[in-house]
């Protein structure tokens, strides 16, 4: 458990939260844009977001893992606005990930709709956070915590380019907010599980994101780890970012979340909890 943090922060060369003003949450390119890439992972670009559009639209959206499989998620129908959280909440089995997965670009659904500020999935890709769950990392993989921090920013970067100052100021800030400066050195798979969870959301926050997409970013963690996990996400959306997150604690919706989904058998449950 981390329980101290440095005195100073780190000093920061670009604004975390600047960006071209104009579009919703801060959809434009980010303040260290001098990094653009030349040759793009992908071919991804950067498409100007559809004014007045929410952050993250579902319409009648199916999804399944192959086509002779039913469907993990169906007619999936919601909104999400810059500044707000909101939680997918059902048991086990309800398609919570599969919703986060469909919103990231990792599935594609066979019928409906998905926007992301009223674009394709993938058009504004870099404002896009996926923060999957813990067991789904390679921890063994041979990397130091600032290392794995720094991957948030590759996004930006593109084929043969390595991070700038810019970069590297960005990576020492967000492992300042998350309380791991004085083990970014330290390898991964040296972690703790509550210090895990903070690598990977300051990977996420490097990123310049507007839109967390988080599959069960609470669960199994200590009471501190759970505190800084509110507050950055609380900070965030302050700012107009917003967070789409899978939750199954019911009793702390109220004080971590503005509005939550409800979802069972991988379908929108609107009966009364």
């Amino acid at each position: 458990m981390i329980t101290q943090t440095p005195d100073k922060q780190p000093r920061t060369v670009v604004a975390m939260d600047a960006a071209v003003p104009g579009g919703p949450c801060g959809c434009h390119a980010p303040a260290s844009a001098h990094n653009a890439a030349i040759l793009p992972y992908s071919g991804r670009g950067h498409r100007e977001p559809v004014p007045s559009a929410a952050a993250i639209t579902f319409v009648s959206v199916s999804v399944r893992y192959a086509p002779h499989l039913p469907d993990a998620a169906s007619d999936i129908t919601f909104t999400v606005h810059c500044g707000e959280r909101v939680a997918l909440t059902g048991p086990n089995g309800a398609g919570k990930s599969t919703v986060l997965a469909a919103a990231a670009g990792l599935m594609l659904p066979h019928h409906g709709q998905i926007r992301i500020f009223g674009n394709a999935v993938g058009a504004c890709h870099h404002r896009t956070a996926w923060v999957p769950q813990r067991t789904e990392v390679d921890w063994k993989f041979p990397v130091t915590v600032r290392e794995f921090v720094m991957t948030g920013r590759y996004v930006h970067l593109g084929w043969c380019v390595g991070p700038g100052a810019d970069d590297r100021e960005l990576v020492s800030y967000g492992l300042w907010r998350l309380g791991l400066t004085s083990i970014q050195q330290r390898r991964i798979g040296e972690l703790s599980g509550g210090q895990r969870q903070r690598a990977l959301l300051a990977r996420a926050l490097v990123q310049e994101a507007s839109i967390f997409l988080l599959d069960e970013p609470l669960n199994a963690l200590d009471t501190q780890t759970q505190g800084v996990v509110h507050r950055i996400l609380a900070e965030e959306t302050a700012k107009g970012g917003c967070v789409l997150a899978a939750h199954h604690d019911l009793g702390s919706l109220s004080s971590c979340f503005d509005r939550s989904i409800q979802l069972r058998e991988g379908r929108m449950d609107h009966s009364p909890r």
